[in-house]
């Protein structure tokens, strides 16, 4: 089969399509045949030598994708060869063929583009597990998305608005606000011209944001506390202003809010099944009826993943970069 790694970390250019061996399932797993792959913050991190691929894992690039079953392990019992499928991966994506524990499978959404699917469970259970299931979100409540335009955040934004929070998203340009707001955003800014913190203070009557869902990190981490809401959770899951920052705890207790970081890859497969099962039973007839819908920005083939790469070097995607083998 064809995939893509990494030759030596760096820029796209050290992205590789290589020849590999069709894996074989283990007991537990089931192998796809790829139809699309969607492309990740992560895979960047990867490439660039800092977030390698869990112990035992591929180092084919990739962490999540549509396709169809091809074969399964003997004692796999809810899948059959033939079936369309979702997958969320430790890694393996970026190619023609992937072995996936069992558990880390899901239908795909009646009526969905399986191209348009590939960069959706990476994404959806990114999301549903930070959003829902840790920071606890609850209708009427108000959500802060920072990178509203990108995959997570235009997932964030659909999923907040259909369980019924007010969504107030960041992004960096007047045309990724225009789209967050197209998406269901009640409040959208650009933070390279306003103050997020006052934006949110003015959408709120003061009150503040619940839940802040932050790709930026160290940069962002005194701001978002004072964009808080009493009782507030923030949930970091990434690091792209930095790794370090400074914390005032005593603003923290005032509001009496926590701050929790979180990754999804190194899980074990037991955790992630679960996270699956939730997300599948909570927003499947969603994604199903349309309501909520993958964002992508754009389709390339396998050969052309470092161009796939640039984009989101350069920022320059609203929703999702998908790879098709």
């Amino acid at each position: 089969m064809r995939a893509v790694v990494v030759e030596e970390p760096g820029g796209p250019e050290q992205l590789r399509v290589v020849e590999r061996p069709i894996p074989e399932p283990g007991p537990d797993e089931v192998v796809l045949d790829v139809v699309a792959a969607g492309v990740n913050r992560a895979d960047v991190l990867q490439r660039q030598g800092f977030y390698p691929p869990p112990k035992g894992a591929t180092d084919v690039l990739g962490l999540e994708c549509s396709g169809v079953v091809r074969t399964v392990g003997a004692d796999v019992t809810r899948w059959r060869p033939g079936d369309p499928v979702v997958a969320l991966l430790s890694a393996g994506g970026y190619a023609e063929q992937v072995a996936v524990p069992e558990g880390q499978l899901a239908p795909l959404p009646d009526g969905m583009d399986p191209v348009q699917a590939g960069g959706l469970m990476e994404t959806a259970a990114t999301v549903w597990s930070n959003v829902f299931m840790l920071g606890d979100l609850q209708p009427g409540e108000t959500l802060l998305v920072h990178g509203g335009a990108s995959g997570i955040g235009t997932t964030a934004i659909q999923m907040g608005k259909a369980f019924g929070a007010t969504v107030v998203a960041t992004a960096g340009s007047d045309r990724k606000v225009e789209a967050c707001r197209m998406l269901g955003a009640d409040v959208a800014i650009n933070y390279r011209e306003a103050d997020f913190v006052e934006e949110v203070a003015g959408a709120t009557e003061g009150r503040g944001a619940d839940v802040i869902l932050d790709i930026v990190g160290a940069k962002y981490l005194p701001r978002n506390v004072e964009a808080l809401a009493v009782g507030g959770r923030i949930v970091v899951i990434g690091m792209q202003g930095g790794t370090r920052g400074e914390l005032d705890l005593s603003r923290l207790l005032a509001k009496r809010g926590s701050v929790a970081a979180t990754s999804l890859r190194a899980r074990p497969a037991r955790e992630k099944a679960g996270i699956v099962a939730e997300l599948v039973e909570s927003t499947w007839p969603l994604y199903s009826d349309e309501t909520l819908v993958p964002v992508v920005d754009t389709v390339l083939g396998l050969d052309d993943v470092a161009a796939a790469h640039r984009i989101l070097d350069d920022s320059g995607n609203i929703g999702k970069v998908v790879l098709t083998p």
